[in-house]
């Protein structure tokens, strides 16, 4: 079955002032995704990695992506298709607490 990567953003005053029993409803969404074995988590602080032709590892701690919501979490989910994906994340907190979500397919690398 395809993968999935998604990458939801939102920010705590978008949460809050989203209705409480919306809210609810999110999150009881997610308890049912992790329960059917969906992989998610929240965000922690990113580390950027660089080993520029191999000439040796670089860190810097930040992100690289730049949006105008803090990135809140990452799931790995399996859907029948795109479409189904969408379906599935639609009624997660940060798509119906003022975020977003983004669906990026996840491909089988050569």
């Amino acid at each position: 079955m395809p993968k999935f990567i998604t990458i939801g953003y939102g920010d705590q005053a978008g949460y809050e002032g989203t209705d409480a029993g919306i809210r609810d409803a999110a999150h009881a969404h997610d308890a049912r995704l992790r329960d059917a074995g969906v992989e998610m988590g929240i965000a922690g602080t990113p580390v950027q990695v660089r080993n520029h032709d191999g000439a040796g590892v670089r860190t810097s701690e930040g992100s690289f992506m730049k949006s105008e919501l803090p990135v809140a979490g990452f799931a790995v989910i399996e859907a029948e298709s795109l479409a189904d994906a969408v379906r599935l994340v639609s009624e997660t907190p940060c798509a119906v607490a003022q975020g977003v979500v983004e669906v990026w397919p996840l491909r089988e690398s050569p």
